[in-house]
């Protein structure tokens, strides 16, 4: 892993909104944790509007924090895959719980 914990905040929430703190980045945690490994293009296309550059940093940075796993294949044409680290896989949970209240707010638009 490439952080170190004395570049971490202090605060466990911001330490979070730091290694998934942009739509990108919970966007590529749902699709890897709904879909498992992903190639690139495939991973672009489930994702959306989500240009090769942004989708290239946002992956390189989850991986040096050690939420995804990058594999390369040694052949041709080259072949790069993508899925959820165990400590990607352990963030799951909190896109669940964000994915329920998101419900429950369109829920109580709709009712009220």
């Amino acid at each position: 892993m490439g952080l170190k914990l004395d570049q971490l905040p202090a605060c466990p929430v911001e330490t979070t909104l730091t290694l998934i703190g942009n739509k990108w980045q919970v966007l590529i945690l749902r699709d890897l944790g709904d879909k498992g490994t992903l190639r690139f293009k495939e991973l672009q296309r489930s994702i959306g509007k989500i240009s090769q550059k942004v989708l290239t940093t946002n992956l390189r940075a989850m991986e040096e924090a050690g939420i995804v796993h990058r594999e390369v294949f040694a052949q041709v044409p080259p072949r790069v895959e993508y899925s959820l680290t165990e400590l990607g896989q352990s963030l799951q949970p909190v896109l669940q719980a964000m994915s329920q209240w998101g419900e429950n707010y369109k829920k109580s638009l709709r009712d009220s």
